[in-house]
């Protein structure tokens, strides 16, 4: 497996010098960009494209949510994992809604934040106690999440459902095509046409959309 490359974007020097010394020792990462605000880490993205970004949410002149929406809009093969001392749900969903993949809480134990980071990259996102089905369903309902999925009629063939459940079970494009006996290719090409289908920016949004059509339930 080659190496993930990792980009870090948070104003605390320390906090960042503490986060590089637990990756450093992970011969899984490849840190290729440091940066201090989102604007300082989107400046480097043209010549240095991570894989995983660990994004601070508080930071000046161009905060984590902002940052986030605009690399889900500029680069949308990179992930977003949020890295954050709020763990209230309001920084969760908001930050979920502008295309994070995950969200961590800073003191999390380095364990898991090398688990969030392999998961993101290897299944696209990342659920812990923090952000589950569960709590998407409790505070993200059609009132307040106004995505395509809820103005627009989506019609989804039986196959189309079937790969949707499974992803929806935090399953990786691999373990669905071993399941239902087809190339990962061919899985891959599902994926993305039911992110296409239903606006969703990542695999929040297609579990939210699932949820809202009836497709599954927690």
């Amino acid at each position: 497996m080659k190496p993930i490359n990792l980009a870090i974007a948070d104003d605390h020097k320390i906090f960042r010098n503490g986060l590089k010394a637990t990756l450093e020792d992970c011969p899984d990462f490849n840190l290729v960009v440091e940066a201090s605000n989102g604007k300082e880490l989107i400046g480097q993205l043209a010549t240095h494209t991570p894989d995983v970004i660990l994004m601070d949410i508080k930071m000046p002149e161009m905060d984590g949510m902002q940052t986030t929406a605009y690399i889900q809009q500029h680069f949308k093969q990179v992930k977003v994992l949020a890295l954050s001392m709020h763990n209230e749900d309001k920084y969760i969903v908001d930050m979920m809604k502008a295309g994070a993949s995950g969200y961590l809480l800073k003191n999390a134990e380095p364990e898991e934040i090398i688990e969030a980071i392999l998961t993101v990259y290897n299944k696209g996102f990342y659920f812990n106690e923090h952000l589950s089905v569960t709590l998407i369903k409790q505070l993200v309902g059609p009132s307040s999440y106004a995505d395509n999925a809820g103005q627009q009629t989506v019609d989804l063939n039986d196959r189309e459902i079937e790969v949707l459940k499974l992803v929806c079970q935090e399953h990786s494009n691999q373990e669905i095509a071993d399941k239902i006996f087809l190339s990962v290719r061919t899985v891959e090409g599902y994926r993305a046409r039911l992110f296409e289908k239903t606006g969703s920016k990542n695999l929040v949004g297609l579990v939210i959309f699932a949820i809202k059509k009836g497709i599954i339930s927690v």
